[in-house]
């Protein structure tokens, strides 16, 4: 028999995600994961602390870290700070960087220069001496300044090719946060993927304004990510991806244009998504399902493999997104 799926929330990182990490804890749900973007959320770890001293038992942490964002000591002591706060409750999940760095107008980091911030990071948080830039650096706090070290803190990858992977084995990761639930690397026993979109009522259609609110943000990722891979080629396949490319390209250059494609990304629809995002699309890419459909999809992913679910709320009303998600996964 497989395994159930382990239920998490992910949260597009706001200043109402602590109180909406104490409603995902008492509805069951086992851990927080919060985005690390600054050019679209506030500061990652300053919210991760609130929702450590508002909750008692789920788990808590960045989904993903984005290295070149902060010096690694600068990582090594929030993690220290928050699993101060909250013992033995805090994962941390670090990536190349993909849509962070996309905001502002650059590719996603190597795995090799990723790979190395990771192994200073882990050096850090074990109570060693590590070196950065040249230079030795060292976590010197001491008792009531953070945890003590070295810090017992699972260090997720967010990989999926085989560069990724293949460093997550050498580091020996806690696991791996993956693009696409049904695509499940053999030999992890922690596989997390993210989950979009909006559970529909009975009879409701998926073009009600409460499914576009709840549910939008999730299909206009589709065209954001297409569009950063292959451009207007690659969209042009969606509904309305045409509209939605002429949009984007009118209201501003090639040079700025990352900076149109991601207003309001996993938020709400920006002014170009609305011209594109419909029912038709949200259907389509399967942002919007009946509870039997969510039950059944579910059902596959952790027959693929998958371990773990971490559901994305948006819209105006997450507590009762996440209460919907929650039903229909059976939590």
């Amino acid at each position: 028999m497989t395994p159930p799926l382990t239920l998490s929330a992910a949260f597009a990182t706001s200043l109402d995600t602590p109180d909406h990490i104490r409603i995902a804890e008492s509805l069951g749900y086992s851990r927080a994961w919060a985005y690390d973007s600054p050019a679209l959320y506030p500061d990652v770890w300053a919210m991760l602390a609130l929702a450590a001293d508002r909750t008692d038992t789920i788990g808590l942490g960045p989904a993903v870290l984005v290295p070149h964002l902060r010096h690694p000591i600068t990582n090594a002591a929030a993690i220290a700070m928050l699993e101060a706060m909250a013992p033995g409750r805090v994962a941390v999940a670090i990536g190349t960087g993909y849509t962070a760095r996309l905001t502002m107008g650059k590719k996603a980091l190597t795995w090799a220069w990723t790979r190395s911030y990771v192994d200073c990071l882990m050096a850090l948080l074990r109570g060693e001496r590590a070196e950065w830039g040249g230079e030795p650096i060292e976590l010197l706090m001491t008792e009531g300044f953070g945890a003590t070290r070295p810090l017992d803190v699972p260090i997720v990858l967010g990989a999926t090719g085989p560069k990724g992977l293949g460093h997550a084995r050498e580091i020996d990761a806690a696991g791996v946060f993956l693009t696409m639930p049904n695509e499940v690397p053999e030999g992890w026993d922690w596989t997390v993927s993210l989950q979009f979109g909006t559970v529909l009522a009975d009879g409701e259609s998926a073009d009600s304004p409460r499914v576009m609110d709840a549910a939008g943000h999730a299909a206009a990722l589709v065209y954001h990510g297409m569009y950063e891979i292959g451009g207007r080629a690659m969209v042009e396949g969606l509904p309305n991806g045409s509209a939605w490319c002429d949009s984007l390209e009118a209201a501003e250059p090639e040079g700025s244009r990352h900076l149109a494609i991601h207003a309001g990304h996993l938020i709400g629809l920006s002014e170009h998504d609305a011209k594109a995002v419909n029912g038709e699309a949200i259907t389509m890419l399967g942002m919007a399902r009946s509870t039997d459909e969510w039950r059944m999809a579910l059902e596959g992913y952790a027959e693929a493999g998958l371990t773990e679910i971490a559901y994305q709320p948006a819209g105006d009303d997450i507590a009762g997104e996440l209460e919907r998600f929650a039903e229909a996964a059976g939590v």
